[in-house]
């Protein structure tokens, strides 16, 4: 029995029960997202939000009850699993709804802090979507590859900091002003709140921003082709 309700909750595991559940899953953290775009709340929002917290406590329990199967750990995985991300993830998008306690008792307006975990339900829906799965298998796969190019990212950030701070040490006050140039500058986003006066400076603003056209690119790239070939093999399975 335990074994067939794992089957039933785990994505895609367990036939037409399992797809049926994940959509269910999917449409009540939809809903239950509702009332964070109102500033407002009210009775329906309330049942929405009790509702929804019923349903991933439920869903916590059965995936706690069932942890074995999914660590394979024996005993040791119903003590491991509350540790796990996911499982940490769950329990953060039910804390919110403690809030309403916070009403009838002055000890739990601390409670009032959790009310923006509710954004954590949106990392529920990764469980459910075979797309965000497959990115995270390519991810996971390419880990070296993207550890490299973070690598390198991260020190072309603090070398354009550490030369455009000494260029231009009235316009940044501080080394983290320089990072943080250096860091819209790769990602060529460019707000324009700091930017160089110089001609100097100016030259080094506009290396990072070529040199960061070409270093953005790599990370996707290397997902892309990750991506692409998962989704060949996911079509040859």
């Amino acid at each position: 029995m335990r074994f067939k309700i794992f089957e039933i909750i785990e994505p895609s595991d367990g036939g037409t029960a399992s797809r049926v559940y994940d959509y269910c899953m999917m449409s009540v953290i939809i809903i239950s997202l509702v009332p964070m775009m109102f500033k407002s709340t009210n009775a329906l929002f309330n049942v929405i939000d009790y509702a929804a917290a019923v349903i991933f406590v439920v869903d916590y329990l059965l995936r706690l009850a069932t942890a074995d199967y999914k660590l394979s750990k024996g005993k040791a995985s119903f003590l491991l699993y509350p540790f796990t991300p996911m499982a940490i993830i769950d329990l953060l998008c039910i804390l919110p709804s403690f809030t309403a306690l916070a009403g009838s008792f002055r000890i739990l307006k601390v409670f009032r802090l959790f009310r923006t975990f509710r954004v954590f339900r949106t990392v529920k829906l990764f469980r459910y979507s075979k797309s965000v799965r497959i990115i995270e298998e390519v991810i996971r796969n390419s880990r070296h590859s993207l550890i490299a190019v973070g690598t390198l990212a991260i020190g072309y950030i603090l070398i354009s900091a550490l030369i455009i701070f000494n260029v231009e040490p009235d316009t940044f006050d501080t080394f983290f002003d320089a990072v943080y140039w250096a860091t819209v500058s790769l990602t060529t986003v460019g707000y324009g709140d700091l930017y160089p006066v110089t001609v100097i400076g100016r030259v080094v603003a506009m290396v990072s921003s070529f040199a960061g056209i070409a270093i953005i690119a790599l990370p996707a790239g290397i997902i892309t082709a990750g991506y692409m070939a998962a989704l060949e093999k996911d079509r040859e399975g």
